[in-house]
C-alpha cells in the first residue's frame, strides 16, 4: 500500500530528564518498519541536557517538530499540547527512557484493522530492561495457565478496574477515543489508569501477545514511585475510583471496583498514607463491599 493511503501514527516523545537514555529511544524512532509517521518531541523543562539532543535530533530531522516547555507542567499537560498540535489516526505516547522495537507501529496498525472499529487501543507484552539495557524479564510471564498478569481484550471495564495488566508503554491509542475523552485528565499526577477506566467504558481493547516495546526501570521513573511512604500519585488514583464507582452499571462492575479499592487501601494503610486510607475505606463503604478485614482497617485509620 503506498505511504500516503496508511493511516497517520502520531508518536509524542515526552522527555523529562531523560538524556542518558535518548539517542537510544529516539533512533528506535528512527528504525521503525512503518513509513507513515508524525513525530513530536516534547521537553517538559528538563534540568538535564535533554533539550539540547533534542534539539539535534530536530535538526536532523526536520519533519519532526519540537516542543520545548518553559515549565514542568507533567506528563498529562505536556501530552495534551502536542496531542491538539498533532492529526494521526492512531498515537502513541512515549516515554523516551522506553525504546520501540523495529516493528512496533506496524504491527500495532495491522492489529488495530484485525480488531475492528469498535478498538480503541491495542497493547501487548514488553521487556522489561535496566538501565543498562540488559533485559531483567518480560511483563507477562509465562506459565503452564497461560500469561500471568492474565491479558484480556474486547469489553474489558471490569478487568480494568479490579487488576493491572496493560503495559502502558506498549499502547497505541486511536485518535477517536483520545478525542472522545478530551485527551487526558490534567488534574491528575499521571494518566493510564484513568485513561483504561473511561476508555474502556465505551471502546474494547485488544492485546496483541508479542513484545513490542522494552520498559525502561530505573530509580526516576514513575512506577518506582508508587505505593511507597508519601506516594504521589495515591489522590490521583482515588479521583479515578470515584469517577470509576459513578460509571458502574451493575452490581459485577461494584465488585471489580472493591477489588481495586482494597488492594489500594491496604497498600496506603501498609505505607502509612493514613488521609488516604481513610478516603478509600469511605470509598469501599459506598461501594457496599466490606470484608472483615477493611472494617479492622478502618477502624485502625480513623485512629491515626
Amino acid at each position: 500500500m503506498p505511504t500516503a493511503e496508511l493511516p497517520l501514527v502520531t508518536i509524542i516523545a515526552l522527555c523529562y530528564n531523560h538524556a542518558r537514555f535518548l539517542p537510544q529511544a529516539l533512533d528506535s524512532i528512527l528504525s521503525q518498519s512503518y513509513p507513515h509517521l508524525e513525530v513530536l518531541l516534547v521537553d517538559d523543562a528538563s534540568t538535564d541536557e535533554s533539550a539540547v539532543i533534542l534539539q539535534q535530533y530536530a535538526a536532523a530531522h526536520p519533519t519532526w517538530r519540537l516542543l520545548l516547555l518553559a515549565e514542568n507542567v507533567g506528563n498529562c499537560r505536556a501530552f495534551n499540547q502536542a496531542f491538539r498540535q498533532s492529526a494521526g489516526e492512531f498515537v502513541i505516547d512515549f516515554a523516551t527512557d522506553d525504546v520501540l522495537l523495529p516493528h512496533r507501529v506496524e504491527h500495532q496498525v495491522a492489529a488495530f484493522r484485525q480488531a475492528g472499529p469498535q478498538c480503541g487501543m491495542v497493547y501487548s507484552d514488553a521487556e522489561l530492561i535496566n538501565e543498562q539495557g540488559q533485559l531483567v524479564r518480560r511483563h507477562f510471564r509465562r506459565t503452564a495457565q497461560g500469561l500471568e498478569p492474565r491479558p484480556a481484550s474486547g469489553w474489558v471495564f471490569a478487568d480494568v478496574l479490579a487488576r493491572y495488566f496493560i503495559s502502558t508503554p506498549t499502547m497505541t491509542m486511536r485518535r477517536a477515543t483520545l478525542e472522545q475523552l478530551g485527551g487526558y485528565d490534567e488534574t491528575l499526577a499521571y494518566e493510564d489508569f484513568d485513561f483504561w477506566v473511561r476508555a474502556s467504558r465505551h471502546w474494547q481493547f485488544y492485546f496483541q501477545d508479542e513484545v513490542t516495546t522494552q520498559k525502561r526501570l530505573h530509580p526516576q521513573s514513575m512506577s518506582r514511585k508508587g505505593y511507597r511512604p508519601h506516594d504521589p500519585y495515591l489522590n490521583s488514583t482515588i479521583k479515578v475510583c470515584r469517577k470509576a464507582l459513578a460509571m458502574c452499571r451493575d452490581e459485577a462492575e461494584r465488585a471489580a471496583l472493591a477489588v481495586r479499592v482494597r488492594w489500594e487501601l491496604r497498600q496506603a494503610v501498609r505505607w502509612r498514607n493514613h488521609p488516604e486510607a481513610r478516603e478509600l475505606y469511605r470509598l469501599l463503604q459506598k461501594l457496599g463491599h466490606l470484608q472483615p478485614l477493611d472494617k479492622l482497617l478502618g477502624l485502625w485509620v480513623r485512629m491515626r
